[in-house]
């Protein structure tokens, strides 16, 4: 009689060893899978992202002794211990193909200045891409990103935010253009002498006339106008004049979050006939509406504090640390920056939606989107809410491409154009 004896040890053995590797090879979740695909054809073309001004507020612009390959232990000297939410290790886990540096400098009444500091840190942001030519490749056209992202290099491109930074002349703009800024939101948190902003008392009812033209100059160019941290009625006047696409860089839908820097549906409903999108930002206080609110109750009981306890700031602290314990910060998270690219599909369609994270302008990003890894993780979310491969793609960049062709090609169907020469109004006395 054949003992089977061999057979079956060699069959317990298999099996043993089958076990472990079954386990690693478990099926990829759905979501998952659709995203990762979707990145991987179409990776993300980012927005908003503020680490030149870190550079400048961190190294006073001086980067020889900066190394942007990891940036993890940056927190160190940090007044709140914060490290870099940006390193060329983590856009590339994130699977960031193409981003907008943000050129900003703070809102400042004395424009020369502000003129002097965007165009510092141009500088810098140039010096910093040509550091590292393996990560990093400067771009100004959508072939250039297109080309960067298919040779694995994060397209860098340059977004100034706030028109303070073209100290109100046709002429600067033309040549910070020509440095290679690709977009300007028109305002930052302050009213510029030409354009009213979301977070300040309006002035002007919108854009002025001369406001009307830097616009038009703009479209010229082929720059691309952006509509973050502007008023309602300043999102309206630069649509009626506007002849490209306009972009909001890091915004989000005023309809899940009513912060003023989100933008209203009476403006979403516009966006289809301009063709813009607007790059969904990722900061915490504008996505999710009960940290908005808990923010305001927040900022009610310290003025009731002060109020209570005049003179007495360590009481004040004490109650305020007492209250905070009584009333936890509620958290952000990728389902709520889902939420609001779902409503913004909703009003003006996928073909209307980009991201802007806005990371480094932020303490934190959401719970699981802390850093530019997180990417990938928000689009299995928008896969797991059902967008297909296809519209997955859009969102990531095909759309913020389009609107960069549209914009370079309205600006060559006007090359003939002279350049706006009009000059803004002194103030009157």
């Amino acid at each position: 009689m054949q003992s089977f004896a061999p057979s079956l040890t060699a069959l317990a053995a298999a099996l043993m060893l089958a076990g472990p590797l079954a386990a690693q090879e478990a099926p990829v979740d759905p979501a998952t899978a659709t995203a990762n695909a979707a990145l991987e054809v179409a990776p993300v073309f980012d927005g908003h992202n503020d680490v030149p001004n870190q550079l400048r507020s961190r190294v006073a612009n001086q980067i020889g002794g900066f190394d942007f390959e990891d940036t993890t232990d940056t927190g160190e000297g940090h007044p709140e211990g914060r490290a870099l939410h940006t390193d060329l290790a983590r856009l590339a886990e994130g699977k960031v193909g193409a981003q907008f540096w943000s050129v900003y400098v703070p809102s400042n009444p004395d424009e020369a200045e502000a003129v002097q500091q965007v165009i510092e840190q141009i500088d810098v942001t140039k010096r910093l891409i040509a550091r590292y030519p393996e990560g990093l490749r400067f771009a100004e056209t959508a072939d250039q990103v297109e080309r960067a992202m298919a040779d694995g290099k994060v397209a860098s491109l340059l977004g100034m935010e706030g028109g303070h930074s073209i100290g109100s002349s046709l002429a600067v703009l033309r040549q910070l253009h020509a440095l290679g800024a690709g977009y300007m939101t028109l305002t930052h948190n302050s009213n510029t002498p030409w354009a009213d902003a979301a977070t300040d008392t309006p002035v002007h009812g919108g854009l002025t006339d001369f406001g009307k033209d830097v616009v038009r100059e703009m479209n010229r160019l082929g720059m691309l106008v952006d509509l973050s941290h502007v008023s309602e009625d300043t999102m309206m006047d630069a649509l009626d004049v506007a002849k490209a696409p306009v972009i909001f860089s890091h915004s989000g839908a005023r309809a899940v979050n009513g912060h003023p820097r989100n933008v209203p549906d009476s403006v979403l409903a516009r966006l289809p006939e301009n063709g813009g999108i607007v790059m969904v930002v990722a900061l915490p206080r504008f996505i999710n509406e009960e940290l908005r609110q808990w923010g305001a109750r927040g900022a009610a009981e310290e003025a009731r504090l002060k109020a209570l306890f005049l003179g007495q700031p360590d009481k004040v602290a004490a109650e305020m640390q007492a209250w905070e314990k009584a009333n936890p910060e509620p958290a952000a998270t990728i389902g709520d920056m889902a939420d609001h690219i779902d409503h913004i599909r909703d009003i003006a369609g996928v073909e209307s939606i980009g991201i802007g994270g806005d990371f480094d302008g932020m303490p934190s990003g959401p719970v699981g989107f802390e850093d530019v890894r997180g990417y990938p993780l928000l689009f299995a979310e928008l896969a797991r809410r059902g967008y297909s491969q296809a519209e997955l793609e859009m969102v990531a960049s095909r759309n913020a491409l389009r609107v960069m062709r549209a914009a370079q090609a309205y600006s060559a169907s006007v090359r003939e154009m002279a350049p706006i020469e009009t000059i803004i109004p002194s103030p009157q006395p």
